[in-house]
């Protein structure tokens, strides 16, 4: 049980692939800051609006990221069977085909469901995190410019998180610093009024948005359905059978979906409670969320390093291996949790005065949150490395499910509430109650990792004789 040691070609692999992710994460997190910093430039109530009615689009966001990394699970596993001398390639590689047609037809499935309810009740979705009625039109304004969003958002997530899944890591990344520039340019159009376009403030946000998107969702579907060669999947092959890997898929991916489901509502139910609390509050919240994000994309990086390199390296046969190196990712978790921490008290101060339309009282909630972010994401560094990435890498996602489950909704959300309505807590401490599962979580998730039992066993549903089937799942018995 060694938390470091000495072995660049482990760190080198987790690097080479958690960079270019977490530069990709670096990138999407600034198209969603040129939102926040561009509309912070009006009033608190458009600040406050943008920030939430992203949060209900981030439950979509989250739910595909769900669907991608189960599926990523999955892919990785058979990615690494048809890459190594005991796995049969051709079930492996046809496998990993019926993954990703499943998980496209689920991902536009979701963003058919999303987008018509934000259609439909737009004010309604708004006030679930506000009572405001100013706040609930503009957010029901950005809104309606971003319900084709949904569908451009989903395929492009979750193919770069496939793509990701067999090592291409560049071009996602090299798609993102396009959309950011696409973003800037559209935002700073229709947000003001430039370049002879009608000034459109919150609703010209949700356009750039959507622009960006589309950019994005186009240059990654062409360069998956027509040029990819690892992969190799067509156009035909959304019409595969898929109903033989349907058990085994939802068997490893529902969890996953579930799970950041929970995650997603549960972000939205901590959004629901701050927004509340009062719009200062919400308005802090939204400038401390972005800069939070900014500070933890190597973390971000490295999760799905991990469940990457340890579902590939189950395919190929290291059950022990896999053992250890989930010891040095929980390591890497501290390491980079501290980094983080760091890095958010060196650019909290610039982040929050570039909020020039923000009033100083919304400033000064947002620095004392940001002390508590600073202690939280250490935890929450640590925690996440292992239960979105090694754990759920190795096919423990049923129980990375109940985890979640019961460190958010028996924890942190009840005591949060208390802290700010019973108990009317200072902001650091309600913030504190709200996110107190990270630190629990992470003491559940060494407990795990020393028990061994969260390394799964994972086949292609093709019924083989028991030979090949016996070489395929050697790696995981």
């Amino acid at each position: 049980m060694k938390l470091y040691k000495k072995d660049p070609e482990f760190y080198g692999r987790v690097f080479k692939l958690a960079l270019p992710i977490a530069f990709q994460s670096l990138i999407t997190t600034g198209v969603n800051m040129l939102d926040n910093i561009m509309v912070g430039q009006l009033k608190d109530e458009k600040i406050t609006a943008v920030a939430q009615a992203n949060v209900f689009i981030g439950i979509y966001h989250i739910l595909c990221m769900g669907l991608g990394m189960g599926a990523s699970v999955l892919v990785s596993r058979y990615w690494g069977m048809k890459n190594s001398p005991n796995g049969n390639k051709e079930e492996a590689g046809h496998a990993l085909k019926q993954t990703v047609t499943l998980m496209l037809r689920l991902a536009m499935g979701l963003a058919a469901i999303f987008a018509v309810v934000t259609a439909v009740a737009p004010k309604a979705i708004m006030s679930i995190y506000t009572d405001n009625p100013e706040v609930m039109e503009y957010g029901a304004n950005y809104f309606r410019y971003s319900i084709p969003t949904y569908f451009f958002l989903g395929s492009s997530l979750v193919t770069t998180i496939v793509l990701r899944s067999v090592g291409q890591v560049r071009l996602p990344m090299y798609v993102s610093i396009g959309a950011f520039f696409v973003n800037m340019g559209a935002n700073y159009t229709f947000i003001f009024g430039h370049f002879g376009a009608p000034q459109m403030e919150e609703r010209g946000a949700a356009l750039g948005t959507l622009i960006a998107r589309i950019f994005e969702a186009s240059c990654i579907m062409i360069y998956f359905l027509c040029v990819d060669k690892k992969i190799g999947f067509k156009i035909k092959d959304l019409f595969l059978k898929t109903r033989n890997l349907i058990g085994e898929y939802f068997r490893i991916c529902i969890p996953v979906l579930i799970s950041d489901g929970i995650l997603a509502i549960g972000n939205s139910t901590v959004a629901s409670v701050i927004g509340k609390l009062s719009d200062q509050f919400a308005a802090a919240n939204s400038i401390t969320a972005t800069t939070q994000q900014l500070s933890t994309v190597m973390i971000q990086g490295v999760c799905q390093a991990g469940a990457i390199v340890t579902g590939q390296t189950l395919g190929s046969g290291g059950k022990e291996k896999t053992q250890e190196q989930g010891w040095l990712f929980l390591g890497l978790g501290f390491a980079l949790g501290a980094v983080s921490a760091v890095v958010l008290m060196i650019i909290c101060n610039p982040i929050i005065n570039s909020y020039s339309g923000a009033t100083e009282e919304v400033k000064n909630i947002a620095r004392n949150l940001m002390t508590a972010i600073s202690l939280i994401i250490i935890f929450q560094a640590t925690n996440s490395i292992m239960t979105k990435g090694v754990l759920r890498g190795g096919g423990d996602t049923k129980m990375l499910m109940v985890a979640d489950n019961i460190f958010l909704w028996a924890l942190s959300i009840p005591l949060g509430y208390i802290a700010g309505y019973v108990l009317k807590l200072d902001v650091f401490w309600v913030y504190f109650f709200l996110k107190i599962d990270q630190i629990v979580k992470t003491g559940w998730c060494i407990i795990r990792l020393r028990g061994g039992k969260w390394i799964k066993k994972i086949s292609t549903g093709k019924k083989t004789d028991n030979n090949n089937n016996q070489k395929m799942i050697a790696a995981i018995k």
